[in-house]
Parts: structure tokens; C-alpha cells; sequence
């Protein structure tokens, strides 16, 4: 657990922690990525991302984050479908709520 998670973090600390837990989490994938990670980056069109990635990044979310069980369902599903893609701005967002 990082000494960063607490339920005051502000959102900057959020969205900086979830860009860290990203490069960790893509750092040995050969990815075509070549930018720098920011708020407007996809999971799927710019971090080549697949359902199982995503599966893996909510429990390293909640791992270095320090919280369990947060209702990631939430954030995967619209109207009853999975979402086409996530935005790290928009997990931050999620985060900055649930924390």
C-alpha cells in the first residue's frame, strides 16, 4: 500500500498515483504507446488494453490504493453494457469519489 492513499488525497495526488500504477502495469508489455500518460490517455485505443488488463489494473488499483471492494461496476457499466473505453481522467475522477 502506498503511503499516499488516504480518503483526503486530492485529485492530482489520484490521477499522479494512477498514472504511476499505469507505467508499472504497461512497463513490460510492447506497446506502440509512445506518449506520456496524462488525464485524456485510453485504456483500450491508446494503452492496447484487453478485457483481462482491465480486470488485473482494478486489482492493482485497489491494492496500491489500499482499498477493497470499490464498485468498479460503477464505472465499467452504462446502461447495463460494458463501456468502450476508459480515459485515466475518468478512473481518477471515479477514485477521487469512492475514496
Amino acid at each position: 500500500m502506498n503511503d499516499l492513499a488516504t480518503p483526503s488525497m486530492a485529485p492530482e495526488a489520484i490521477t499522479a498515483q494512477l498514472i504511476a500504477t499505469l507505467e508499472d502495469f504497461t512497463a513490460d508489455w510492447d506497446s506502440e504507446f509512445e506518449g506520456v500518460m496524462n488525464s485524456d490517455t485510453k485504456l483500450l485505443a491508446d494503452l492496447s488494453f484487453e478485457s483481462i488488463d482491465i480486470i488485473q489494473l482494478v486489482v492493482a488499483i485497489e491494492e496500491d490504493f489500499g482499498k477493497r471492494k470499490l464498485p468498479f461496476e460503477k464505472l465499467l457499466m452504462k446502461d447495463g453494457r460494458y463501456v468502450d473505453d476508459l480515459s485515466i481522467g475518468q478512473i481518477s475522477d471515479f477514485l477521487a469519489q469512492q475514496l
